[in-house]
């Protein structure tokens, strides 16, 4: 930084400062430390463009106001889009995944829709898809032959989509 630049900041400094970290505090609702954040970016901005100080195009003390107004509403409309900032001390418990919760809606919705089916179709679903037993020990449990256990599970899931489809349930 040249002396002619370092020269200039420190005179908006000097000049300016106190009334505009006042004014900056406002705009920043009180928040003492994005206030200096907002005096700090104006006047690194009166330094980046010195020929918007020019006298004939205002007063130094407004330009510097409306300056840092500007960057007060760009820095609100940042935060504003995004999903939200989180001031604590503490960690807070991660939400429920969606996956967890996608889960309770498909179990819930599948249980509807086993509901609506017929006992035999329920039973040899639950025997063979909830309970994990094979063929053959789904038709002992159930007091079947074990083709029957295949014919009943093959009818069963087109049984299950039917309800499915009726309840408006795609994928």
């Amino acid at each position: 930084m040249e002396d002619q630049d370092a020269e200039l900041l420190r005179a908006l400094q000097d000049e300016h400062g106190e009334a505009l970290f006042a004014h900056a505090v406002r705009l920043s609702g009180g928040d003492r430390q994005r206030a200096e954040d907002l005096v700090q970016e104006t006047l690194l901005r009166a330094w980046r463009y010195p020929e918007s100080l020019d006298l004939e195009r205002g007063t130094v003390r407004s330009w510097l106001f409306t300056t840092a107004r500007n960057l007060a509403i760009d820095a609100w409309r940042r935060r504003s889009v995004r999903v939200g900032e989180v001031v604590t001390d503490m960690i807070p418990e991660p939400p429920p995944s969606a996956d967890e919760a996608d889960r309770a809606v498909e179990a819930w919705t599948v249980a509807e829709a086993l509901g609506r089916l017929s006992e035999s179709h329920r039973e040899v679903l639950v025997e063979c898809f909830y309970q994990g037993r094979s063929v053959a020990e789904a038709a002992a449990r159930l007091g079947v032959p074990p083709g029957t256990v295949k014919s009943r599970t093959h009818y069963a899931l087109r049984s299950l989509r039917m309800v499915l489809d009726e309840m408006g349930v795609t994928g």
